[in-house]
């Protein structure tokens, strides 16, 4: 038997801690308006010990192994600000974090922490959607004066358009896991059906048009 991989392995401690949740029968609706056969929040993590460790050493070795060394990591808010920083104080780097906008008040900031001017910045996400926020973030800090060496990321949908965007904002993307990974341990562990695997391969097919179970 083949050993498991990282992918499967994030994959199987997400759904072992309903931080991916599949529901074919009864979608969920996302901020888009999109209907959704997944949904899936990696904040839950924080909540288990053991898999908030198993990630966090994941995503800093997958630092370490895939990107020259940074000067500062930086979370995209909210959801990967306490990543983040679990990962910059596990490589000894500073840290910030990214709001999606700036603030309206105080300082007016939209990065938080000190980001000198020229720093490389390791960007670390929770969850990879259409990209849209994330890159968001990317820009901000390129605004600031620094550059990106890449964005580390939980788990990704895997869409299309996320590729191409990362793709054209010269970003590259590394994830621990991936929305086949967790299919595919999903159905290992009878958590769903072959139907349901076929509902949700046609799902990320088109997601935007997809409006739920025939």
């Amino acid at each position: 038997m083949s050993a498991i991989t990282t992918q499967e392995r994030i994959a199987e401690a997400l759904l072992q801690v309903k931080a991916v949740k599949l529901q074919p029968d009864s979608p969920f609706t996302w901020a888009s308006g999109w209907k959704s056969p997944i949904y899936c929040d990696n904040r839950v993590t924080l909540s288990y010990p053991e898999v908030r460790t198993l990630i966090k050493t994941e995503l800093a070795e997958a630092i370490r192994r895939e990107f020259d060394a940074p000067d500062v990591v930086a979370g995209v808010a909210t959801g990967a600000i306490a990543q983040g920083a679990l990962v910059a104080d596990l490589l000894g780097l500073p840290f910030v974090y990214i709001r999606p906008v700036a603030k309206d008040h105080g300082m007016g900031n939209q990065i938080e922490g000190e980001l000198p001017a020229g720093s490389r910045v390791l960007v670390v996400e929770d969850l990879i959607s259409t990209g849209g926020s994330s890159l968001k973030a990317v820009d901000a800090i390129r605004r600031a004066g620094c550059s990106v060496l890449g964005m580390v990321a939980v788990y990704t949908h895997g869409f299309p358009q996320a590729e191409q965007a990362f793709a054209e904002a010269d970003v590259r993307l590394v994830t621990l896991s991936c929305y086949d990974a967790v299919i595919r341990q999903a159905l290992a562990t009878g958590y769903i059906s072959a139907e349901d695997e076929a509902l949700l391969k046609e799902w990320r097919k088109d997601p935007a048009a997809w409006t739920g179970k025939k």
